[in-house]
């Protein structure tokens, strides 16, 4: 096979990329992604900075580690905002589902708001606590109906009644 850039020399390197559509676009769900396949000759890939080296017959695993680690990182440079803990990008965690390592929680929180929002209906927790016993349980949620309540009371411009709840809580929340 002969080389697709400089048409002369045999191909060596060949590289198949896979490529996603743009971010927004909608794509039917059965969609295979585009596949671009490139035949280099060793020159024209120095020439292109393709991730490479010249191929042993006994390459080390680090050496390959090393070698797929550069090729992802440039498969990832400009696709928007990417964890910099682990090079995730903001696209292949909506594609996975998953977060790649604990940095990814920090670099993404904005988005999984809204996602933890969709999956579980509130974005705060919402049960029991580890390590509380059952009487301050039922204190902590008589602390939220009584703060619900006064929203409630507030909104609809009952004062007595807000007065009311805002000093119960006051009492409850002393004890």
């Amino acid at each position: 096979m002969i080389c697709q850039s400089c048409h002369k020399n045999p191909a060596t390197v060949h590289v198949t990329e896979i490529l996603e559509p743009p971010e927004g676009e909608q794509v039917p769900a059965d969609a295979s992604p585009g596949i671009q396949e490139q035949h280099l000759c060793n020159v024209c890939a120095q020439a292109a900075q393709l991730p490479h080296g010249q191929i042993h017959s006994k390459k080390s695993v680090a050496e390959i580690w090393q070698l797929l680690k550069l090729s992802a990182q440039k498969g990832r440079k400009d696709r928007g905002l990417a964890c910099s803990g682990c090079g995730l990008t903001l696209l292949e965690f909506r594609q996975r589902g998953r977060l790649g390592c604990p940095t990814c929680y920090e670099t993404f929180r904005q988005h999984l708001g809204d996602l933890l929002e969709r999956i579980h209906g509130a974005t705060a927790h919402i049960g029991r606590s580890p390590g509380l016993d059952d009487e301050e349980l039922v204190r902590l949620q008589r602390v939220n109906d009584l703060e619900q309540q006064l929203e409630c009371a507030v909104r609809e411009e009952d004062y007595e009644d807000a007065a009311r709840i805002r000093d119960e809580l006051k009492d409850i929340k002393e004890d």
